[in-house]
């Protein structure tokens, strides 16, 4: 295909091409390598291969797709469509022609391999007193001698019977109350919800006599690229249930400011990222009931974490401001308020949301629950947290006082812009080891924990194959190949010739390292290339250069400890985001992992209603540093592009590991020095 054909990109994978007009999108989908799942032969009867078009300016990818992208609705699509039903904005992949230059979302339903959300709930103490509790009343009968309402019997059961002293209830308990009230005998449960604000307590759901069935709460991770929730027994702390999904916003762009600018470049841009983002909320929140096996109408409270962005977008505020300095928030305090106004209809109708706090412009509720969960606050030693994601969140301090930033390290810790990057799912490779005198690797994949050189490891995979490299896997990959000579400390990749090995491959002017090609039986070629080495360097630099900007500030060089945040820090190995730079040079047994930490923030603040207030006192003594307009931010991220680092020593790092220090510079790349070759001057010539 040449490049006048039109161009089209997949999200959330990024893999693109040329294709003719007319191509069927599952075509270019299977041609591409996308996961797109397919079983009917793009007959349009079994609707697995769903897309969704994105139409509007995308110059993260430099595309503008107008309506016509794609080629008109069908007849075979409308007859899917009247028998089973397509979501609005949905195609069958297998019917959708490319007529022009278009981005197509592949949702997480339509994915072969499906994404394994690996935000677990950690195991966490937390002291149980929640803002919504069952309390057991019996009521006065109505008395013609003393004429009152039965909602102000209620509210005087609640006075003598538990010291209540005020409660308010919207139209719809009232118009349910006196019927539960007769069925019961006058006997009822009530859920109240009391804010630690000294508001009067919410009547959120009422039950004849004594209700045994529990009363639930959602504690949500709103993260850029995936969606955690942690559904939580309201009365023991216990998680009953854990899902995730993928954000659908993805489509709109992977990262936070490919959002801001869809939303800036496409009037009514982040109405639909808002409405995107509540629909999959609405979807995970009746799938955790489902699994969990409870009535959905049990869940009677959401707690929320997210970032700025993703905040503003989830509240269907434009988060126009946060795209441009200042960086200004619509609103940095916590918020409480009724889970319909988020048009979260597959919960309790009445149920109550709380948002944690904003830190600053670019250090969100997230970061906040991360405070909560860890406590740098109250360390005596000085604790480096560091929040890996899409955009990562970063905390430095002890009882003296705590710094606060935000780092844009991209998607690429994620797996996306990595030529065979892709989700945590299985078949993709997680971790990697390669021997530094044959340069042979092995690895290991998700779904098995056999290693690939194990017998047996062939017959374990055979379900979901090998089918790219995710974050961890990348990450492994690249310090490996820099501990075993085939990188050299500026990230370029070495020739055959240069490293000694036949798996280093020319591709280009640059070479790449060859993990596994399965072509010969139809399977995917997995390499890390020379552009993959970069974006991993772009990544962990930003990381690296937002830590060492709190370390500037606070004055050190050297931090006591260093806690890895995030699902996806809680699979990083602590040795190999050493050799690669991601973090300060530490001893590797003062590196941990807190797991989940914004989730775990989230549940605290879902079973505690004083630690409300505390992260809101918290928050405000923060100190925020902005690594946009902080000077030092771009020195300390060019000297991070080298690995481990240009002029960090890293002495910790080089008591257990010796780097090798090969120079595969671009002049030298055909010779076994690597030595930049002489330019002849032009009277030589």
């Amino acid at each position: 295909m040449s490049d006048a054909d039109p161009l089209v990109v997949f999200t959330p994978s990024g893999k693109r091409g040329h294709f003719a007009k007319g191509t069927p999108i599952l075509t270019a989908a299977r041609q591409l390598g996308v996961d797109l799942d397919s079983v009917c032969g793009g007959r349009g009867i079994c609707s697995k291969c769903q897309i969704t078009p994105s139409y509007g300016e995308f110059p993260k990818h430099g595309v503008s797709v107008a309506k016509d992208a794609l080629s008109e609705w069908n007849a075979v699509e409308q007859r899917y469509d009247d028998k089973r039903g397509l979501k609005p904005g949905r195609r069958l992949g297998c019917q959708a022609q490319i007529m022009n230059d278009v981005v197509i979302d592949v949702p997480p339903e339509s994915q072969l391999h499906k994404q394994v959300v690996r935000k677990a709930a950690s195991a966490r103490a937390i002291i149980m007193d929640p803002a919504t509790r069952l309390y057991f009343v019996e009521v006065d009968e109505p008395d013609m001698h003393t004429p009152t309402g039965d909602l102000e019997r209620l509210a005087r059961a609640l006075s003598e019977q538990w010291e209540i002293p005020a409660i308010r209830a919207d139209l719809t308990l009232i118009s349910k109350l006196q019927p539960t009230l007769r069925k019961g005998k006058f006997q009822v449960t009530v859920a109240l919800h009391k804010s630690h604000k000294d508001e009067a307590a919410r009547v959120l759901e009422i039950w004849p006599g004594l209700h045994e069935a529990g009363l639930y709460g959602l504690a949500i991770d709103l993260g850029s690229t995936t969606i955690a929730a942690h559904l939580t027994d309201l009365e023991t702390g216990v998680v009953v249930a854990s899902s995730g999904i993928m954000n659908p916003q993805i489509r709109f762009g992977e990262d936070l400011m490919s959002r801001v600018s869809y939303s800036m470049m496409n009037p009514g841009g982040d109405k639909e990222m808002t409405a995107a983002v509540r629909e999959a909320l609405n979807t995970l929140a009746a799938e955790i009931a489902v699994e969990a096996e409870i009535d959905a109408d049990l869940i009677v409270e959401t707690v929320f974490v997210c970032n700025p962005v993703m905040h503003h977008l989830l509240l269907g505020i434009d988060p126009f401001e946060l795209g441009q300095a200042p960086f200004a928030l619509a609103t940095s305090s916590s918020i409480s308020m009724a889970a319909h106004e988020l048009d979260l209809t597959s919960i309790n109708p009445r149920a109550r949301t709380y948002i944690l706090p904003c830190i600053a412009g670019h250090v969100g509720a997230d970061a906040a629950a991360v405070a909560l969960s860890e406590e740098p606050g109250k360390s005596d030693d000085l604790v480096l947290i560091i929040d890996v994601g899409t955009n990562a969140e970063i905390l430095l301090g002890d009882k003296s006082g705590v710094l606060a930033c935000s780092s844009p390290t991209g998607p690429a810790f994620e797996g996306a812009q990595i030529s065979a990057g892709q989700r945590a799912a299985p078949g993709a490779i997680e971790a990697i080891r390669i021997d530094p005198t044959s340069k042979e690797p092995r690895f290991r994949v998700i779904g098995c924990d056999l290693w690939s050189d194990e017998e047996g490891f062939d017959e374990a995979t055979e379900s979901t194959g090998i089918t790219g490299i995710c974050g961890s896997g990348i990450i492994e990959a690249v310090a490996e190949m820099r501990m075993s000579g085939l990188l050299d400390e500026n990230g370029l990749i070495g020739s055959a010739a240069q490293t000694g090995t036949s798996r280093a491959i020319p591709e280009g002017r640059t070479h790449a390292y060859l993990i596994h090609d399965a072509s010969a039986e139809g399977g995917p070629r997995i390499t890390v290339t020379q552009g993959d080495i970069r974006a991993i360097q772009l990544a962990k630099s930003a990381l690296y250069a937002g830590a060492r900007l709190l370390m500037d500030e606070r004055g050190v060089d050297n931090v006591d400890r260093i806690v890895l945040a995030g699902a996806f820090g809680a699979h990083i190995s602590s040795l190999h985001a050493m050799v690669l730079g991601m973090i300060p040079d530490a001893p590797l047994d003062k590196v941990s992992s807190a797991g989940n930490a914004a989730g775990t923030g989230a549940r605290i603040a879902l079973c505690n209603v004083a630690a409300r207030a505390e992260i809101e006192k918290t928050v405000g003594e923060i100190t925020k540093i902005e690594t946009a307009i902080a000077p030092k931010f771009q020195d300390h991220f060019v000297a991070a592009n080298a690995i481990p680092h240009k002029t960090d020593p890293f002495p910790e790092l080089h008591k257990i590991v010796t780097l090798p220090n090969p120079n595969f510079n671009a002049g030298g790349r055909d010779g076994g020095e690597g030595g930049r070759r002489r330019r002849r001057k032009r009277s030589e010539a």
